[in-house]
């Protein structure tokens, strides 16, 4: 099994007892959605999920050296 290395940024509430980053190693085929999994972070409460900086779905497949920013729902008034 060849693995991938892949950085994850979160920023605003999923900072809240989390990390900033994280550093997996993980089994290449891993795609976002088992990151969100990973982190105990619903699909739903994603609301911008950037790979590379490019928007897309969580069906999408880490590559190495890839970085993954997850945004949660902003708030404001």
């Amino acid at each position: 099994m060849h693995l991938i290395n892949v950085e994850i940024r979160l920023f605003a509430t999923f900072r809240e007892d989390r990390e900033k980053k994280y550093f997996f190693e993980l089994p290449e085929k891993t795609n976002i959605l088992d990151i969100l999994n990973k982190l105990n972070i619903d699909r739903e409460e994603a609301s911008l999920i950037l790979l590379n900086g490019i928007d897309g779905d969580v069906d999408r497949e880490l590559k190495n050296g890839d970085v993954l920013s997850l945004f949660p729902p902003v708030g404001g008034g």
